[in-house]
């Protein structure tokens, strides 16, 4: 059964995030998803007799387990929060509007790796232009690499985001610039988890 949606969002109690994350700023322990129930997940992932889910390749579901965050839980929280288990957290628009599939390539994964980077810390429009470069290189029927990939894009923060961006290095721009940003996406993004079937899905990740 489902449970009941709140619109409040409070710590779970006995947790001072403040104590466990010191060198997180309050924007980012304040950065709290508000999919938190069971229907929040299935509303996500669709009706399983029409196989419409928005997370997974058909032949990977037995590896990624979609799960909703906890109530109050901070974006940057790691594995402790899980038992030691591996996990991360990925907004749901990368989902819905990149077409992002599960469980990462591995040129995803060695991108991530290279950058240091979670995959929630990348700000959607990034996602979008991995997902180009995925295609693009696709299409003319090439392998994608990172090296490749960080010569046309660099890694940039700006100011005090929290969220990491790519932008074209100058005299090199393959893909153009989005007519318009990605919104209403932030405090909204899932936990993933790898199942029983393959519990090494989530190992090296950053």
């Amino acid at each position: 059964m489902a449970r009941t949606k709140t619109t409040a969002n409070p710590p779970p109690l006995g947790i001072n995030y403040r104590a466990h994350y010191p060198w997180a700023s309050d924007e980012l322990l304040a950065e709290c998803s508000t999919l938190t129930t069971v229907e929040d997940v299935e509303n996500h992932l669709g009706d399983p007799r029409t196989y419409n889910f928005n997370a997974f390749s058909s032949r990977h579901d037995s590896q990624i387990s979609v799960r909703h965050a906890t109530p109050g839980e901070p974006v940057c929280v790691h594995d402790r929060s899980n038992g030691g288990k591996p996990f991360f957290f990925l907004y749901q628009t990368v989902f819905k509007r990149t077409s992002l599939r599960l469980p990462f390539s591995s040129f995803v994964r060695e991108l991530l790796t290279e950058i240091n980077v979670a995959p929630a810390q990348l700000h959607p429009n990034s996602w979008a232009f991995i997902r180009a470069f995925e295609i693009l290189n696709g299409y003319l029927g090439l392998l994608p690499s990172v090296d490749i990939f960080l010569h046309f894009f660099e890694v940039k923060k700006q100011g005090k985001s929290l969220w990491v961006s790519f932008s074209g290095v100058a005299g090199r721009i393959i893909l153009t610039l989005f007519h318009n940003s990605y919104k209403g996406w932030k405090g909204k993004f899932f936990r993933l988890c790898c199942t029983k079937c393959d519990p090494t899905t989530l190992d090296g990740f950053p």
